[in-house]
Parts: structure tokens; sequence; C-alpha cells
């Protein structure tokens, strides 16, 4: 799915961007939290740039929302997380793994 040009990697990095979005995904990484729970996590902000930060975690699908009752139940999505490191951070990963293994091989 694209968003503003934007595919889902670049979607994902961009949420992943900001130091408060990514705190928003660890709290939602311990419990799914009401909407009101979540903006009262972060008192130094107004709820409407709670929500703000939320609707980009949301277009990145990160979190979902759905309605219980009249409240709002936030999760983490975690497989666009998933998808980011099978693509980029594994592999980057395995790389330097190997290079260090040739590098120990060398000054033996």
């Amino acid at each position: 799915m694209e968003h503003k040009g934007l595919g889902d990697d670049d979607l994902v990095f961009k949420a992943l961007a900001s130091p408060l979005r990514r705190r928003m995904l660890d709290a939602l990484k311990h419990e799914s939290l009401t909407t009101g729970r979540l903006c009262g996590l972060f008192p130094e902000l107004d709820r409407t740039t709670v929500l703000q930060h939320l609707r980009v975690l949301e277009r990145a699908e990160l979190v979902t929302g759905r309605r219980v009752g009249k409240e709002r139940q936030l999760a983490l999505a975690p497989l666009p997380i998933k998808r980011i490191h099978d693509r980029w951070i594994s592999g980057y990963a395995e790389a330097a793994v190997e290079l260090i293994e040739r590098l120990s091989e060398e000054e033996v």
C-alpha cells in the first residue's frame, strides 16, 4: 500500500525517526492501551499532538486501533518492524559478523 508517494518501508522509517513515536511504540509493546491512557503517558504534550503522532504510526501500520464501547483500544502491530528487520537489519548484521570472522582469521 502506498501513501503520498512513500512506500511501506519509507513510512515505517519515517514513523520510527521520532523519539516520541518510538516511546509510544515502547508503551504499546508491553500492553494494549486506550487512546486516553496513551495520551496520559505523555503529560508534557496536548492530546492533539499525541493523536498526530499516533496517525503517523497508524499510516505506517505499526499501530492498530479498534473500538471497544466508547473507547479506542490501541495495539502494537509488529509485522512492519519485522519486515524492516528481515529486509535491512539482518542482512547487514550478517555482513558485519562475516567481516569480523574474516578479520579474526587474518589475525591468527
